[in-house]
């Protein structure tokens, strides 16, 4: 059987190479016709061709220009000879390495990128030589197409039959684009080094040339600076493959440290969100596009936007004196449509003493607490209620330790503390959850289990979150990475009934002919059922819960409105984050320092919450005033431990307290009571724990009875904690 379908496949297998010769005979034959048709273009006209359509950015109302992207394009022709070696070895390195041995277009290349066109269905393929590069970026659109493509290899040819190899890499080297208004390498060389391009280091060259595939994306003011130096690596790796370098320059070259001349951008509105829109253009149309005239409306409320860049100007210069953070970004998105209202990325984007133009939005932070209402409302949507019942009391979480080693956090062992080192007792999942309290909340995640929190925070854009064997049980108490952003967008999901959607900043794009090419249109997914989104939004909004933590007047609380907030802190003050919301505006704000430095040891409720305040109290003043939608009722016919009753008395009507593992299971929580609760792995630290807590506080119970203190699963001793 297995040779006769081998057989019946060979007559298939010889077919499609026959057909496959066959196209490529005809696409041969009709690039030969056309080269010798086609008249050669005139280079001169490349060199003198001006960037006369620019990109211009707009706010949601389409009348406030933010920023007019090719008004003060910067170009500086150079002869050839005026470019230093360095430079353009390392540009032939990653652009073209057989640049002067090719006739114009790569055979190689181009039958590779047709066979995976044809089978893939798409023309994503490319192999552009620099000859390729010329004629696309001048004679012919961005636009993606076979006869599109067949031009640009013809006139490649037709290029080189015409001029020499160094007319065609001089045009090229003073025609790409190096980002913002510039465009070739000595307008690149002066902006980014203050010097002429004859005058670049190795490593200087390698940075330019890195920059070339997209400009905006390995933007040195960007989030990106660490792809930006792997390019650069990257291409010295190359050059020394080429052997356009030896050993000594190659590791000189790439232990260099670089410093780019601070970006002088005039007549600019939100300028972090504009490259942040810019970014997505040319990542959408091409580096390209942005020179070919586009009208580009975002989502940008420029009114709250000044309005926010002011205030966190404000406080984050405040916190340098008090908290030695120096700087702080904000996000507001509005819930209902996930578009982005206002983005600070810094305290100061001209500031370049703490490098204001990196965008603090789009970096990759600790999170701190605000991890813990997508753990909540996971344990909410399992069965769990907001009164349901958890012990804040010294813990040893590590199944390799001893439930009485409480005051071992030496790995394997793991015994957290909350904030302020002191315990609490028994707490509801609100008041909990509202005084962020870090034992409990470990507890929750055990509940629910590290897998599926990582795949419900995931669910809510948190993408950037890694593998749980990464974080363990410290995953709640802010273990991954996220962006302010996402988060200010995954608390958005919260306040829109528990529907996700993905923050966009683009209304709509036209062309230059005023073809619409892109409308907005929302991306929506249901994260969280509305009920369990409503109960989350009751308990991050319960004042009275913030207590003794907060009190009723405290930055978090606004009187006479629904406004939901979670406060977040990182190990060693390197973080502080406040993400709050209504159904109406969702706002983040983080302060800390770029470099990942610690602050002075306090809490976000000192540090972020005042800036927070501030303006989310601005956003309340403008936008429509809403309330949250009630929250589930909790009926007397779930478990007493559900109900916010951990005084539950034994046959005998002694209340004894126990944990939550002994009344419930905690894959059926609303269910009966586990048979055997022991065989739980943690059951005997969480025991341990309430046990020593009982007897500690004599004084709530009349009992007078002692409560055994498991010390492991077979063995018992009773204590008496003075």
């Amino acid at each position: 059987m297995s040779t006769r379908r081998h057989a019946t496949r060979r007559p298939i297998i010889l077919t499609s190479i026959l057909v496959l010769c066959g196209i490529g005979f005809l696409v041969a034959g009709g690039i030969l016709l056309a080269v010798v048709s086609t008249p050669a273009p005139d280079i001169a006209s490349f060199t003198s061709r001006e960037v006369d359509q620019s990109t211009k950015i707009y706010d949601r109302t389409g009348q406030i220009l933010l920023y007019d992207y090719n008004r003060d394009a910067k170009r500086n022709i150079v002869p050839l000879a005026s470019i230093s070696p360095n430079t353009i070895n390392a540009t032939i390195a990653i652009e073209d390495s057989n640049f002067y041995e090719h006739g114009g277009i790569r055979v190689t290349s181009i039958a590779r990128a047709a066979f995976v066109n044809l089978f893939g269905g798409a023309l994503s393929q490319g192999g552009s030589t620099i000859t390729q590069q010329v004629v696309k970026n001048v004679l012919l659109t961005g636009q993606k197409s076979v006869i599109r493509k067949i031009n640009e290899w013809v006139l490649a040819i037709k290029l080189e039959q015409a001029y020499s190899k160094n007319q065609i890499l001089e045009t090229y080297l003073n025609n790409i684009p190096y980002g913002g208004t510039l465009y070739g390498i000595e307008a690149a060389s002066e902006s980014y080094f203050g010097k002429a391009a004859k005058d670049l280091s190795l490593a200087q060259a390698a940075y330019l040339a890195a920059m070339i595939q997209a400009p905006t994306y390995y933007s040195p003011y960007g989030t990106h600076q660490t792809e930006l130096s792997d390019r650069k690596n990257l291409i010295l790796n190359r050059m020394r493959e080429l052997n356009f370098i030896d050993e000594a320059a190659y590791v000189a070259a790439e232990a260099e440290k670089v410093s780019f001349a601070p970006a002088g951008i005039n007549s600019i509105i939100a300028p972090h969100f504009v490259f942040y829109i810019l970014s997505q253009l040319e990542d959408m149309y091409g580096k390209n596009a942005l020179m070919s005239g586009l009208r580009v409306i975002t989502t940008l409320d420029v009114d709250l936007e000044v309005k926010a860049e002011s205030i966190v100007n404000k406080y984050a210069l405040d916190n340098v004196k008090k908290f030695k953070a120096t700087n702080a970004s904000l996000m507001a998105i509005d819930p209902p449509s996930g578009q982005i209202l206002a983005m600070v990325g810094s305290r100061d984007f001209f500031d370049k003493n703490i490098d204001g133009q990196y965008n603090a939005t789009l970096s990759l932070r600790q999170p701190g607490s605000t991890m813990k209402p997508f753990i909540y409302s996971l344990a909410l949507a399992h069965g769990y209620t907001r009164d349901t019942v958890v012990f804040d009391v010294p813990t040893q979480f590590s199944t390799a330790c001893k439930p009485s080693d409480t005051m071992n956090n030496t790995a394997p062992c793991y015994a957290p503390v909350n904030f302020d080192s002191a315990f609490r007792g028994p707490m509801t999942f609100e008041s909990a959850l509202a005084q962020s309290i870090n034992i409990p909340a470990i507890k929750v995640l055990y509940l629910v289990g590290i897998q599926n929190a990582i795949n419900l925070a995931k669910s809510f854009g948190l993408t950037t979150l890694g593998d749980p064997n990464q974080y363990g049980l410290t995953l709640v108490l802010g273990g991954g990475e996220v962006r302010l952003l996402d988060l200010t967008g995954a608390y958005a999901a919260f306040a829109n009934d528990g529907i996700l959607n993905t923050p966009t900043g683009i209304l709509e794009i036209n062309d230059a002919d005023g073809n619409v090419l892109n409308k907005f249109s929302t991306q929506s997914a249901i994260v969280l059922p509305s009920n369990i989104a409503r109960d989350m939004s009751a308990m991050l909004s319960d004042a009275q819960a913030r207590l003794p933590e907060y009190p009723l007047n405290s930055p978090l609380s606004f009187s006479g409105y629904d406004v939901a907030v979670k406060t977040g802190t990182t190990n060693d003050t390197r973080d502080a984050w406040v993400i709050g919301y209504t159904p109406s505006i969702a706002i983040g704000v983080w302060a800390g320092n770029n470099d990942n430095s610690p602050m002075v040891k306090s809490i976000a409720g000192f540090i972020a919450a005042p800036m927070w305040h501030e303006v989310m109290a601005y956003a309340l003043s403008k936008y429509p005033k809403t309330y949250f939608s009630e929250p589930s009722p909790i009926y007397n016919t779930v478990p007493p431990m559900l109900q916010g009753n951990w005084r539950i008395p034994d046959k005998q009507g002694v209340i004894v307290p126990h944990s939550l593992l002994y009344w419930t299971d905690k894959n059926n929580p609303q269910g009966n009571s586990p048979i055997n609760p022991s065989q739980d792995s943690q059951y005997d630290n969480w025991e341990y724990g309430v046990a020593v807590w009982y007897n500690a506080h004599p004084e709530l119970f009349s009992s007078g009875v002692m409560l055994p203190v498991p010390l492991s699963s077979n063995a018992t001793s009773t204590v008496l904690i003075n």
